[in-house]
């Protein structure tokens, strides 16, 4: 039996933006714990620029502790803004969010630049009164698919 794929009500609309909001908050700002804890513990990170997923939080948590002391030592900060959020409400549970993300860039003391445009295609779980990234995937649109 398939189940029917239905536009998600206003309400879990912005519960989600809100979500989104937080979320890209504790990565932009170098707290990868708290972004890490935004997955579920057997959630999934893939990105068409990563020859394997993420798998689990605590790889989440690892690799993007990488990226965040590698952008601290080159002295860049990163800002992601997320746009154009469309959610379904998938029926079994499970929320799916798109949304396009631009990643901005801007190394100490010089000009922000855009440095990447992705969309990003995210299973999302609410437990515990919580919203929690099941899996996520990521096309970097200067990649292929």
């Amino acid at each position: 039996m398939t189940r029917a794929i239905t536009e998600a009500d206003t309400s879990t609309y912005l519960e989600i933006q809100h979500f989104y909001s937080r979320q890209m908050s504790y990565l932009d700002s170098g707290d990868v714990t708290r972004w890490a804890e935004t997955f579920t513990e057997d959630g999934v990170f893939a990105a068409n620029a990563h020859p394997e997923p993420q798998r689990g939080r605590a790889v989440i948590e690892r690799k993007s502790r990488e990226m965040a002391d590698s952008l601290a030592a080159q002295g860049i900060q990163r800002r992601h803004w997320l746009g154009m959020l469309h959610v379904d409400d998938a029926g079994d549970g499970t929320y799916l969010a798109h949304t396009y993300a631009l990643i901005l860039a801007t190394p100490a003391g010089g000009q922000a630049e855009v440095r990447l445009s992705c969309t990003c295609d995210d299973v999302l779980v609410k437990t515990g009164g919580r919203w929690l990234v099941r899996h996520r995937q990521v096309y970097r649109d200067d990649l292929p698919k």
